[in-house]
């Protein structure tokens, strides 16, 4: 339980704990550890208090914060529906909703995470030296997002955004209701490798439009932007990136810009090569995942393939770095 609490990391089959069979022993651990992270949250964040101003109704926040981006990407007929299936998706982490957040977690590995991002919003010691300083997480359809996004000074990073364009490629279009089209099972096909330029790019863009209005003030605004703030991830071509946001910003409709960049992969491309060799075997799971090989169980007590989860991103504090998990 001690290294579990100080890691995130744990014996993924469980020995020496009591329990009938393995699944039983699984449930039972992953109850008891989960509860034992609660405690240890709140045990530390006792005293603390969250100071950011949170708004009121944050479900009709999250539709006008990135309704910019559903309008832009998808038909009209479509907007409601994904518009809501965003929203209900964003989860900022309040003392109010923590400990439930936690228990529900599916993933050991996810729940400590979180409960890192929510110690670091209110300024309590993290469970570890060593825990990646991030200020969101998604997971399959679910952003959580640290209310240090409120306090954010970068004028070109919204990592909302950022993790809501993730849900995309993530999420099937029979999920939300809507009709699967053809060669089209996913609300948008975005190649593997390419992902975190799609998601970097639709961060910056919609900060562009919110800054600029014209196109001169947004090739302005981006200019800025190439020469203070571009994504330090190795898995984005920078010269790729900015041929993408040159496009959107002089479009009509910046936004398709976006997707239609991305999608010209080239085979040659060296941040293409390096995502496929490290990715070989693994198309929907970041090896990084395998930290806890928590995800070996799932077929266990789901009847589903470990390869249909997808995957986690992360976003780095500052809006600067991120880093997938």
């Amino acid at each position: 339980m001690k290294r579990y609490l100080d890691s995130g990391d744990y014996d993924s089959n469980f020995t020496g704990w009591p329990g009938d069979n393995f699944v039983d022993v699984t449930q039972r651990t992953t109850q008891r550890l989960k509860t034992a992270l609660v405690e240890e949250t709140l045990r530390r964040t006792y005293g603390f208090r969250d100071q950011a101003r949170v708004p009121g109704d944050l479900h009709a926040w999250a539709r006008d914060k990135l309704s910019p981006m559903v309008n832009g990407l998808f038909p009209a007929d479509e907007h409601c529906i994904i518009l809501d299936t965003l929203a209900r998706s964003v989860v900022f982490l309040t003392p109010e909703n923590i400990t439930a957040i936690l228990a529900q977690q599916t993933w050991l590995s996810t729940a400590w995470d979180v409960a890192n991002i929510y110690l670091a919003s209110v300024g309590a010691p993290a469970l570890s030296q060593e825990a990646i300083d991030i200020v969101g997480l998604s997971e399959e359809t679910t952003c959580f997002v640290s209310t240090v996004y409120f306090e954010e000074t970068d004028p070109f990073a919204d990592f909302l955004v950022h993790e809501a364009a993730h849900i995309f490629h993530n999420c099937k279009r029979a999920t939300v209701g809507l009709n699967e089209k053809r060669h089209k099972e996913f609300l948008l096909n975005i190649d593997y490798c390419k992902r975190e330029t799609f998601a970097y790019a639709c961060e910056a863009y919609s900060r562009i439009i919110s800054l600029a209005e014209g196109t001169r003030q947004r090739q302005a605004a981006l200019a800025r932007h190439a020469k203070a703030s571009l994504p330090a991830d190795d898995r984005v071509d920078h010269d790729e990136y900015l041929d993408i946001l040159g496009e959107a910003v002089r479009a009509r409709n910046g936004w398709q810009k976006i997707p239609n960049g991305v999608r010209r992969v080239r085979n040659d491309d060296p941040h293409v090569l390096r995502c496929r060799k490290r990715h070989v075997g693994l198309p929907t799971l970041r090896p990084v995942l395998a930290r806890t090989n928590d995800r070996s169980a799932l077929p266990f007590f789901t009847g589903l393939p470990t390869s249909s989860v997808d995957e986690r991103i992360t976003s780095r504090r500052g809006g600067a770095t991120r880093k997938s998990d």
